[in-house]
C-alpha cells in the first residue's frame, strides 16, 4: 500500500487524528456564506517542540485551508502561514492547535505577506516548502 501524499491545503480527516474531539465545545462561527464551523482565531499554536504563537486568521476553504499564526516576539513578531495539513490535533477545551512541525521548520517557512498570501504563486511557494519539508523530515 502506498503512503498518502501530503496535501498541504487540506484538513486531515478528524477520525484519523488521535485525541480529536468532534464536539467543538460551543466555539462555532458562521461565515459570510452561512457555513457553520469552529472559529480557531485566538487559539494557541503548539509545534512539536513547544509554543509558537496564536492564530490571527483562519480559512476553511476546501482545498486551500490555512492558519495565519502571529508568532509574537518568538521570531521578531513575524506572522507565518500554516497549511491546514500541518494541523495534527485541535484541543477545544484548552483552545490549542497542535501542528506536526518543529519551531525551526516553521521559523524557516516563507515570510507571510498580507498583500500576496492569497495569490496562487504564494500558495505554491508555501505548499512547496511544506511538501519538501515533509519529504525531507517525515514524522
Amino acid at each position: 500500500m502506498q503512503p498518502t501524499p501530503f496535501t498541504p491545503w487540506s484538513w486531515r480527516d478528524p477520525q484519523t487524528v488521535a485525541g480529536s474531539t468532534a464536539d467543538p465545545a460551543g466555539v462555532e462561527a458562521v461565515d459570510e456564506t452561512g457555513r457553520v464551523g469552529v472559529d480557531l482565531v485566538g487559539f494557541k499554536v503548539e509545534a512539536t517542540d513547544g509554543h509558537i504563537g496564536s492564530i490571527d486568521q483562519a480559512s476553511y476553504d476546501v482545498g486551500s485551508a490555512y492558519l495565519v499564526v502571529d508568532t509574537g516576539p518568538w521570531i521578531f513578531g513575524r506572522k507565518v502561514i500554516l497549511p491546514a495539513g500541518t494541523v495534527q490535533n485541535v484541543d477545544h477545551t484548552d483552545r490549542k492547535v497542535y501542528v506536526d512541525r518543529t519551531k525551526e521548520q516553521i521559523k524557516h517557512s516563507p515570510e507571510y505577506d498580507k498583500d500576496t498570501f492569497e495569490t496562487p504563486e504564494y500558495r505554491e511557494q508555501v505548499g512547496d516548502y511544506y511538501t519538501g519539508n515533509y519529504r525531507d523530515n517525515p514524522r
